[in-house]
């Protein structure tokens, strides 16, 4: 089934589309990083929508990809699974490689490793503010084999019609009660060749190499 009954659809912006969170590549979209509360609260069956932020220019609050949540895993899990093994980061790689979200894992003594990514420190240490906020509040990873991305050909919206309103986190609603996403979701997903498709690159492709730092939302 598509839409599950009392399924919810999360709708949040997305200030920095490289890639990496949502990661669309290797045949899931995956929610690994960023966003903890919106990964914590989201269960299977919930649907995800992120639209441009305002540093998208004219592709500001478009549609930037939908997913259905179809597996939630905890970090530990995300890493040891070899589904995902293509997800682990590689920073002398391609774009996709030097974008993956597959970063959390913990040693023997039960430390937490952050693998050199997108999220640390410029040097490939461990961005500890960085850290803190992927992994103090949650370990959940949220993961999609039925998703439509993209990128920087962001989908318009009706956002009167979708009931939102601009928010720094995300905003929930009800599918049961609101048929503009849910029609947006069905034309979209399964009316279309979209099923599992990346349609364009990420509207930050350009930035792939950079580092954030989640505090200030600063590059380096």
């Amino acid at each position: 089934m598509l839409i599950n009954q009392g399924a919810r659809l999360f709708v949040y912006p997305i200030p920095r589309d490289l890639g990496f969170a949502p990661n669309p590549f290797h045949g899931y979209c995956t929610l690994a990083t960023c966003k903890p509360k919106l990964r914590k609260s989201a269960k299977v069956n919930d649907w995800i929508m992120g639209l441009a932020a305002s540093n998208a220019k004219e592709k500001k609050y478009h549609c930037i990809f939908f997913m259905k949540v179809t597996e939630k895993l905890t970090f530990q899990e995300y890493w040891a699974d070899p589904r995902f093994e293509l997800k682990k980061p590689v920073r002398n790689g391609s774009k996709v490689q030097v974008l993956g979200d597959n970063i959390y894992h913990k040693d023997a003594e039960g430390k937490w490793i952050q693998e050199d990514s997108h999220h640390s420190n410029p040097d490939g240490t461990i961005n500890e503010d960085n850290l803190k906020r992927d992994t103090g509040s949650t370990h959940d990873v949220l993961v999609s084999e039925c998703f439509t991305y993209f990128g920087s050909e962001a989908m318009p919206l009706d956002l009167d019609a979708l009931g939102y309103k601009p928010v720094r986190d995300y905003r929930k609603f009800s599918l049961d009660n609101q048929q503009y996403a849910r029609n947006l979701i069905e034309k979209t997903v399964v009316k279309s060749d979209y099923w599992n498709m990346v349609v364009g690159d990420p509207i930050h492709f350009n930035l792939f190499d950079k580092r954030v730092d989640q505090s200030s939302g600063k590059y380096a």
